[in-house]
């Protein structure tokens, strides 16, 4: 006598290792236009700060006809050159999550220890040097007490050496500008070849270098590493400690470099020079599409950044326009870019998961 097996048919059915089931209905695929939609616009969030560039370009030079000239442009240039120069180095701390408060007292300091060695009768080079290694040596500071000092945020000591070195360049200097530079240093800060300055050559070469190292140096990547993911960073052995010192060695350098660009442009140190220099610095880091967020930014970006800054004030200057709406118009700006920084980072998640979901 046969007894039915209680399971059926159905026992049969999962027995047979030749019948395929799905227990999840498929996911529904994704419409080619939205993910189109979505890369389109991230891509001019990412092309954002070069297009308000060109745009403000346009519109100013359709509303003042000395702005679009050779030698306005050539004044844009200067007055962008050390905000460049210090929005590179500020970009290197933001890349690992960081911020340098300090560079604009940096740079005052600096210029205020090459004009006394050059008073003392010290040469171009020297002075020069000085100025690099006291902008260096701030920086050398903020790094080793931040790392190893175990602060919780690089804001507390850069916040401190701001006020340190500002209080050293007006103690050094009797606070009153000391005239007299080299003329090396007048030539790189003040000089020009017809309407282009020296100093567009010395931020295009700044500019070059710290690119090279970012992208051909593992140093770089080591630096978008420890910013973008810092535990990752430690279990692959990355030297995180001493990765974070050299950023803001280098932001120091670079204020010793735009000492030299400001002190020779005026022929003088000055305890005054680089007031709200950082935040002009950080600005331009901002507007340029760096994300604070760390891991994620280019010296390009800080660039643009830094000559939309000066291309604001220029038009505005030119405009006839106060400098307290000057103020209140880059504060807008950078609202807007930290506000695109966000939408950006939504609409990647939303293009990964739109483009995981079609896979």
């Amino acid at each position: 006598m046969e007894i039915d097996d209680p399971a059926g048919p159905e026992r049969s059915e999962q027995a047979d290792p030749t019948r395929v089931h799905h227990d999840t209905e498929p996911a529904p695929a994704v419409p080619p236009g939205r993910l189109y939609a979505v890369q389109a616009a991230l891509v001019l969030l990412r092309l954002g700060p070069v297009l308000i560039l060109a745009v403000l370009v346009l519109v100013l030079s359709a509303s003042s006809p000395y702005f679009a000239t050779t030698q306005n442009l050539g004044n844009v240039l200067a007055q962008s050159a050390v905000i460049a120069i210090l929005a590179v180095g500020q970009l290197l701390v933001i890349l690992t999550r960081g911020i340098d408060l300090s560079v604009g007292s940096t740079l005052a300091l600096a210029a205020v220890v090459g004009a006394l060695v050059f008073e003392s009768r010290g040469g171009g080079v020297l002075t020069i040097c000085v100025m690099l290694l006291a902008g260096a040596a701030v920086g050398a500071v903020n790094g080793l007490v931040y790392v190893f000092g175990r602060l919780p945020h690089p804001f507390i000591i850069t916040l401190a050496t701001l006020s340190i070195a500002r209080g050293l360049a007006l103690s050094l200097s009797h606070g009153q500008p000391i005239s007299g530079m080299p003329h090396v240093v007048d030539t790189v800060g003040g000089g020009s070849i017809g309407w282009l300055p020296y100093s567009s050559f010395l931020v295009a070469f700044v500019a070059i270098v710290v690119t090279l190292f970012l992208t051909r140096v593992v140093w770089g990547r080591w630096i978008y590493a420890v910013g973008g993911n810092p535990e990752g960073a430690r279990r692959l052995g990355i030297p995180r400690s001493w990765v974070l010192v050299s950023v803001y060695v280098c932001s120091g350098l670079l204020a010793g470099i735009a000492a030299v660009v400001t002190a020779g442009r005026l022929n003088a140190g000055s305890p005054t020079f680089g007031q709200l220099a950082e935040l002009d610095s950080i600005a331009a880091v901002v507007i340029g599409g760096a994300s604070f967020l760390g891991g994620r930014g280019h010296v390009g970006h800080a660039l643009v950044g830094a000559l939309m800054i000066g291309v604001i004030r220029n038009g505005m200057n030119l405009l006839n326009i106060e400098a307290s709406r000057q103020l209140i118009v880059i504060g807008v700006v950078i609202v807007l870019a930290v506000e695109s920084d966000v939408v950006r980072g939504r609409l990647e998640e939303r293009f990964r998961a739109l483009k995981a979901a079609g896979a």
